[in-house]
């Protein structure tokens, strides 16, 4: 994301200065602002519902509510300060707790400081949601609230201001228009190790446990879909070129991930799949992420076929190889996504490819190695950070809740009930 930490600190105008909010700007950051929250819910919500069993469909809806209140509120109270206050290479200060010295009329850049922070509010929000998918069917509510509080401070705050709030990957020059490190890789880092902490699912691979409601599931990822224009879009915080090819690249890579999902299962298991296709264009989308701001459609058309079939293939090692019940496919697509696009972003970003750019290979391969080599040092750093305080947070959360998941038979029972005393259905 072109972020106003990322390369040039947090521009803040005070109230009663010259300077004044673009208008053009903050009409569309603040629609782009709805969008990504749309994402959350219902998008994410819906999609992730319909892929769980009927028993447990409203757990999975309210964890996604949930974390939605608990992430806005923490980010009110020290989130964003943490994130875009100017502290360190490492960490924001204390500045804007409660979001103080921020009013109408300050700003960030050309757009209202408000408008800023709760455009930021919003990527909080769906990025430990994004988790949920990891353990989806068997992990306590309490555990759940409490790990996605704890997590959203000790993991994505420090993320993001390393890369967006003025640290020090975003001063190496890292590329990440819109998240492929800050919400992709920390989310789907923070998946795989939640899965292999709480372990298989009561009849993993032993039995069935198709979707529910694949039309809610088809549902919630067009939601995704517009939502993402958004997320990527509204990433220039300008209404301008930059967003316009954001988001036409967004499309594009997202059309080509479902298709070469959908292909590879259609030559694989002689039938073409919804899931396929709705998941292979998640796989497109996160992928893009990264370089949404960086790459033109030439770049777009391969990060999304390579998604596509890259993530497909992910998805069968981590059940079928590998043995680990990442319930809803988010390492595999999101984390191996976000590695994927912010590897490539190094590549495409280059001025002079495109779908036909008529220059020589020399100059299209220069100054890249040195980029990419950015761009990989962003992903280990990243990856390794996750993985190590997600373990930490999950052993500390079973210690403070008697355990992360619940009983044998509250699993075969379903959540909807054991947790909520609810039911998704009533036929």
């Amino acid at each position: 994301m072109v972020r106003l930490g990322a390369a040039l600190g947090l521009t803040v105008v005070a109230p009663g200065a010259l300077a004044a909010a673009d208008g053009a700007n903050t009409a569309w950051i603040l629609t782009a602002t709805a969008l990504v929250l749309f994402m959350t819910l219902p998008g994410l919500s819906l999609f992730y519902g319909g892929l769980v069993r009927s028993k447990n469909i409203l757990s999975v809806l309210m964890q996604c509510f949930a974390i939605a209140c608990v992430a806005s509120l923490l980010w009110l109270i020290v989130g964003y300060s943490l994130t875009f206050g100017e502290g360190n290479q490492w960490i924001g200060d204390f500045s804007h707790i409660l979001f103080a010295g921020i009013g109408r009329d300050t700003l960030a850049g050309d757009i209202p400081e408000p408008l800023f922070a709760l455009f930021q509010m919003t990527f909080a929000i769906i990025t430990p949601a994004l988790i949920v998918g990891a353990f989806a069917e068997r992990m306590k509510f309490s555990s759940m609230l409490i790990f996605s509080a704890l997590w959203l401070l000790a993991v994505y705050v420090p993320v993001c201001h390393w890369v967006w709030g003025g640290g020090f990957l975003g001063s190496w020059g890292l590329l990440d228009f819109a998240g492929g490190t800050v919400v992709h890789i920390t989310a789907g880092v923070a998946a795989l190790v939640a899965a292999l902490v709480l372990g298989q699912r009561d009849g993993f691979q032993s039995v069935a446990m198709p979707p529910h409601n694949m039309t809610m599931t088809v549902t919630g990822a067009g939601m995704l879909w517009v939502g993402w224009f958004g997320f990527n879009g509204g990433s220039a915080l300008a209404a301008n070129g930059d967003a316009a090819m954001a988001m036409l690249v967004t499309h594009i890579s997202a059309a080509a991930g479902s298709l070469a999902w959908m292909t590879i299962e259609w030559i694989k298991f002689r039938k073409p799949s919804v899931l396929g296709i709705v998941t292979g264009m998640v796989a497109g989308l996160g992928t893009i992420t990264p370089a949404s701001g960086f790459v033109g459609p030439g770049g777009a058309l391969v990060i999304g076929l390579l998604a596509g079939v890259v993530c497909f293939f992910m998805t069968q090692a981590v059940k079928r190889v590998w043995h680990i019940d990442d319930s809803l496919d988010v390492f595999p697509v999101h984390g191996v996504g976000g590695i994927l696009g912010t590897l490539l972003a190094g590549v495409f970003a280059s001025p002079n490819l495109g779908v036909f750019s008529g220059y020589g290979f020399s100059e299209a391969v220069s100054g890249m190695g040195e980029q990419v080599w950015v761009q990989f040092l962003g992903v280990i750093i990243t990856f390794a950070y996750t993985g190590v305080i997600t373990y930490v947070l999950l052993k500390l959360t079973g210690v403070m809740t008697s355990g992360l998941r619940v009983s044998r038979e509250e699993e075969q029972i379903g959540l909807d009930i054991t947790m909520h005393e609810e039911e998704g259905y009533k036929l």
